[in-house]
């Protein structure tokens, strides 16, 4: 027995001494688990964090990890946004909202769609048959509830509400209300009984002050009753306004008589603006008395101060139009009267032939391998000069900018630029520089047609370069259409998109002054433009993007075509094809002059993978040659040369 009782006690002691041992190693185990665990937490933490999208949020802490706050408002008002896109099974993307403020920037970014502008907006926010739903996840923080909602503008019909409410049942963590910012959509939702509503008004009731954007703002007092096109917006202005509206251009400050969501596109834009901006009950009678008047206007979390500007406010504001003035002052020398040929030009040269002309010169000078840029001559600044004043229309350019309601009436002023453009069209062409033009273009482009293009002084300045806004008239072959060409050139500084950008820019428009570029045509097989950049994710800069079409690139820049876009990765020397073209037509040169349109079909790719590496290698040269500026060229292949004819600083959303 006590054999047996040793022969126990042994064995525990034993068990003990094996457990001691083990302890340590069984204790680092856990430690180590429970660091995986930790580490395996935060990384899951991060990738939501760091996440473009969701595709649920199954709790509020997903959702404050995607979501931004507006606090303007006098109360946080957390927002997500979101897409539903029904080209894929009503896929759900719950928007890193931190990341993209709008979602366009979210549909680009991710190539879901690389529609912009106008088209982005018919296509999403207009038609019932959109592809992608457009909406907000927010908190209400006063009625502590969940919303879902959509842009003021968004004809949104019935059963895309419906869709939209189910699918936030199947994918979002809490019960969620609709919230109409709309007249039209408190009406298409109202016979949907099982939609539940919160009204602007539920939220807002009694208040009689919102702030919807924390600023301090001088500018002169602006009252719009009912916004129209005869009624001009000017970006000094602080506007007092009955409704809130659906777009306005950068101006002073808001003022808008009726509550409306912090999340209204409006709002937003003022945000990003710096601008004052609130709602303030019957604003329009309480601001009656400072119409047309210069105030200084602040919005505050508690309240907002009104005061009239005095001289020493005025005068500060007016040194800093001046110093803009000053900066969005575009160059010119009219004292160069020579017709220059491209090789005999630099960038330098920009003073009295225009940028895109200068640029194309300093292009050809740098003998990039395996480019050719079609040979041209160049009309300097000085001969529009000269045909202004022996037409006599120096007065009457300066009369119409003078004229109050040219300045005030968006649909008076667009008349009044094209008698201006007639007025140029229909004037007498310098006999001698008639002469000059064409024997060169005889000597030079026997028997082929030339492009007669824009080139202004106003094209590629800081923060602004003019793309698309002046005038290209392609595939000349005639004498006389040749100088009706110029003309035309000459005339397109007074389009209408094209005063109202520069207007905008603070730009002097008594001093632009076009060239014109006389161009070797090139009939191409396929052509476009691509940008040494990513223009929709800027965490992807090192990419290079490609736009293009087969023939002639006309309708790839103006946009009248689903061009083939392409992203190109330069590290990795992937090609990514986000968009095939839907083209069904291609541009070719008309024998007679201009060009013609005429039917494809068969293979839709434009561009094989060597194309695009070769265009991927111009573009690095290209960059390289403009101190490593991101740039926004035009290119053309024929027949297996690859052609560049045109290369401008790549400014952003420009």
């Amino acid at each position: 027995m006590r054999l047996a009782k040793d022969l126990r006690g042994e064995m525990v002691r034993r068990g003990k001494a094996r457990l001691a041992k083990a302890l340590p190693a069984c204790l680092s185990f856990t430690l180590l688990c429970a660091a995986c665990l930790v580490t395996a937490a935060r990384a899951r933490q991060t990738a939501v964090d760091e996440a473009k999208s969701l595709p649920a949020l199954r709790s509020q802490a997903e959702f404050d990890r995607l979501a931004r706050v507006e606090t303007d408002a006098g109360y946080p008002l957390p927002y997500v946004l979101f897409v539903v896109d029904r080209q894929d099974g009503n896929r759900v993307y719950f928007v890193n909202s931190r990341r993209y403020r709008f979602h366009k920037d979210f549909v680009n970014g991710t190539y879901l769609s690389l529609d912009r502008g106008q088209d982005f907006f018919d296509k999403n926010y207009l038609r019932a048959d959109r592809r992608f739903i457009l909406g907000t996840l927010a908190y209400q923080t006063p009625l502590k509830r969940w919303t879902f909602e959509f842009w003021e503008g968004d004809t949104i019909p019935a059963d895309q509400l419906k869709l939209v409410a189910e699918l936030l049942r199947q994918d979002f963590f809490a019960p969620v209300a609709f919230k109409p910012n709309s007249l039209k959509q408190e009406e298409v939702s109202a016979p949907l009984a099982e939609l539940p509503r919160v009204l602007q008004s539920d939220i807002t009731r009694g208040q009689e002050y919102m702030p919807l954007n924390v600023a301090r703002g001088l500018g002169r007092v602006h009252l719009i009753k009912n916004l129209d096109e005869h009624v001009e917006i000017g970006y000094n202005e602080i506007l007092v306004l009955e409704d809130v509206p659906l777009h306005l251009p950068p101006v002073a400050g808001i003022i808008t008589s009726k509550p409306s969501t912090p999340l209204a596109h409006i709002n937003l834009l003022a945000k990003s603006w710096g601008v004052p901006n609130a709602y303030v009950k019957n604003a329009f009678d309480l601001f009656k008395q400072y119409d047309g008047w210069w105030i200084v206007f602040e919005t505050k979390p508690d309240g907002y101060t009104i005061k009239r500007a005095d001289n020493s406010a005025l005068s500060e504001h007016q040194k800093r139009v001046a110093a803009r003035l000053d900066m969005m002052t575009p160059r010119f020398d009219l004292s160069v009267r020579r017709l220059a040929s491209l090789s005999e030009q630099r960038a330098s040269s920009v003073v009295a032939y225009g940028a895109k002309s200068a640029n194309l010169g300093e292009v050809l000078h740098a003998r990039v391998p395996g480019i050719v840029v079609p040979a041209g001559f160049t009309i300097p600044f000085y001969y529009y000069d000269q045909f202004v004043k022996e037409n006599k229309l120096e007065e009457p350019i300066y009369a119409m900018l003078d004229d109050q309601k040219f300045v005030h009436d968006p649909a008076h002023r667009r008349e009044r630029l094209k008698q201006m453009r007639d007025a140029i069209q229909g004037g007498k062409f310098d006999d001698t520089l008639r002469r000059e033009v064409l024997r060169r273009y005889h000597a030079e482009f026997a028997g082929k047609g030339v492009f007669v293009r824009s080139s202004t002084n106003t094209e590629d300045l800081p923060n602004f370069n003019g793309a698309g806004l002046y005038n290209t008239v392609p595939n000349v072959t005639d004498d006389d259409k040749l100088i009706e060409a110029i003309k035309n050139v000459w005339s397109s500084i007074w389009n209408f998109e094209a005063y109202e950008a520069r207007e905008r820019a603070l730009i002097d428009h008594a001093k632009v002054y076009p060239a014109v570029l006389i161009q070797e045509g090139i009939n191409a097989d396929s052509a476009g433009v691509l940008i040494t950049t990513d223009p929709y994710d800027r965490d992807n800069a090192q990419a290079i993007y490609i736009s293009a079409k087969r023939g002639l690139g006309i309708k790839v820049v103006e946009g009248q075509r689903v061009a083939e876009q392409v992203m190109y990765n330069p590290r990795s020397q992937a090609v990514r094809i986000l968009t095939r073209s839907d083209e069904d037509s291609l541009l070719t040169f008309d024998e007679r002059g201009g060009v013609k349109e005429i039917p494809i079909n068969g293979e839709r790719a434009v561009l094989t993978d060597e194309n695009i590496r070769r265009l991927a290698r111009a573009a690095a040269e290209i960059k390289r040659v403009f101190g490593g500026r991101e740039q926004d060229i035009e290119w053309a292949y024929m027949k297996g040369q690859l052609y560049i004819v045109q290369s401008r600083p790549y400014i952003a959303g420009g």
